[in-house]
């Protein structure tokens, strides 16, 4: 169909019907031109909790290549680990082999993507729950922390502390989110009770600061860290996590401790960032928030608008200076580049001018369950046009760079795990489901004010319940 700006729609069954014969409007560079105003204007639909996100957007040949997307990145966790503590690599070769040390936030992952491995038959039932049973065996006997927070990383074959590193509560949560996940994905069994005390022995509160907010971890000899999560990133994990435990529950009053900002207006988009999409993606990976606000914003909204945002700044802005860069060829999100690890996002850009050309695929895989159409349009196109040596044994390579030829020859367990499971949650919500069936989880939205979207709280182009975003979304027409 055409809009009334002569702009052109694509409905969904002349693209199901194209998918069939072969052809992809959006492979072939015809995509619809509009702006991310007008995309913005339809994502309610992809926030209905009563459907799917990808429902009406999937085609066939869309479907294949997430089995293919899934199940390869599923493989990573299988196949790195550790094959006596279960523990999962925090990176490897894109063509296999993994450094010595885990990190507790891939297992985390690592566990969810088990499940879901399980649930659609590219693991063998036993090999899932034996592999998962290892691996929370080895960390209620073995694993070295603090309070029932672990430290960010381990040697992957001994358990102990690697690196100097600290008692991580971000990593913690990523890890307690997979110890849930795999307790009610494993109801009634060994490996459920064994998660259970895991989870309940974490005390959330040792790691709050005066303030509410929480410190972003500890150190023996030094103790707690200077930093904390009081700004907008992917700190609400952590949170929420905290105020959903029945044994050492964080108080109500820590949800309200951190600030909502910094607030960025981009393309007529108003929301809550943090560049990286990571920060973006992390704790909804398992909270599902569609159709949900608290007193300050809808956070899936917010993570809509940050991916339309930054394919927008592409388009807009990089695109200048790195031509590569278009409509179907972005994504920033914290990976590794040609000159180590970088944090790297947008927008706004980073003051160190460090964007060199690079995409990073876990930034468009792990935002498909808010922007199914145009993530699967990038990756796709990615894989087609890039796939020889950026698509490989587990996926994608962490990231590469069109522009000089450059592939990173690894991959990272906490890119891998949300471009999975945000996949799966596109396509069958089985991850939120799993999840959200937790009464920690329930307990956690309930604790944090959580209540559904009314009809007066529809505001497409702004993420954020406040009379200044709300002005801004009236300016902007939304």
């Amino acid at each position: 169909m055409r809009l009334s700006n002569g702009t052109i729609r694509w409905s969904a069954a002349f693209i199901l019907a194209a998918s069939f014969v072969g052809l992809s409007p959006f492979a072939r560079g015809e995509e619809p031109a509009l702006s991310a105003v007008q995309l913005a204007a339809d994502d309610a639909a992809i926030e209905n909790p009563a459907s799917l996100p990808g429902k009406v957007v999937l085609t066939p040949r869309d479907e294949k290549f997430l089995d293919d997307l899934e199940s390869r990145g599923i493989q990573f966790f299988v196949n790195e680990a550790d094959p006596v503590t279960g523990l999962m690599p925090d990176r490897s070769k894109a063509t296999g082999g993994a450094t010595e040390f885990a990190s507790i936030a891939s297992v985390g992952f690592g566990l969810t993507a088990l499940c879901v491995g399980d649930q659609r038959g590219w693991v063998p039932h036993q090999v899932a729950y034996d592999h998962s049973l290892r691996v929370l065996r080895f960390l209620r006997d073995h694993g070295p922390g603090q309070h029932g927070y672990f430290y960010h990383f381990l040697n992957m074959h001994t358990g102990e502390r690697a690196w100097n590193c600290e008692v991580s509560d971000i990593d913690t949560a990523l890890l307690m989110a997979g110890v849930l996940t795999a307790r009610q994905h494993f109801a009634g069994t060994e490996l459920a009770g064994i998660a259970d005390d895991l989870y309940q022995h974490v005390e959330w509160s040792w790691l709050s600061s005066p303030d509410g907010t929480l410190y972003m971890g500890w150190k023996p000899g030094t103790g707690f860290l200077d930093a904390r999560w009081k700004d907008f990133n992917e700190g609400p994990l952590i949170y929420l996590m905290g105020l959903g435990s029945k044994t050492h529950p964080l108080s109500a009053r820590s949800w309200e401790a951190w600030k909502r900002e910094p607030v960025e207006t981009y393309a007529g988009l108003t929301y809550l960032r943090c560049p990286p999409l990571f920060t973006q993606q992390y704790p909804q990976v398992w909270f599902d928030l569609r159709g949900l606000r608290d007193n300050h914003a809808d956070y899936f909204r917010n993570s809509q608008l940050a991916t339309l945002a930054q394919r927008q700044w592409s388009i807009d802005e990089l695109s200048k200076q790195f031509p590569m860069y278009g409509p179907n060829l972005w994504g920033l999100t914290a990976s590794d580049s040609e000159d180590g690890y970088k944090a790297w996002g947008g927008p706004p850009a980073p003051q160190d001018d460090s964007i060199d050309g690079s995409v990073v695929p876990a930034a468009a895989a792990g935002s498909l369950a808010f922007e199914p159409r145009i993530c699967l349009d990038a990756l796709e196109n990615m894989r087609a046009k890039y796939g020889t040596k950026a698509y490989l044994r587990y996926g994608f390579v962490d990231a590469f760079n069109p522009g000089n030829g450059w592939y990173n020859p690894d991959v990272l367990g906490i890119d891998i795990g949300p471009s999975v499971l945000m996949a799966e949650n596109c396509r069958s919500g089985f991850v939120w489901q799993t999840f959200m069936s937790s009464p920690e989880a329930r307990a956690a939205l309930k604790a944090a004010g959580f209540r559904s979207l009314t009809a007066t709280d529809a505001a497409p182009t702004t993420s954020l319940f406040t009379a200044t975003a709300f002005s801004a979304n009236v300016a902007t027409g939304g």
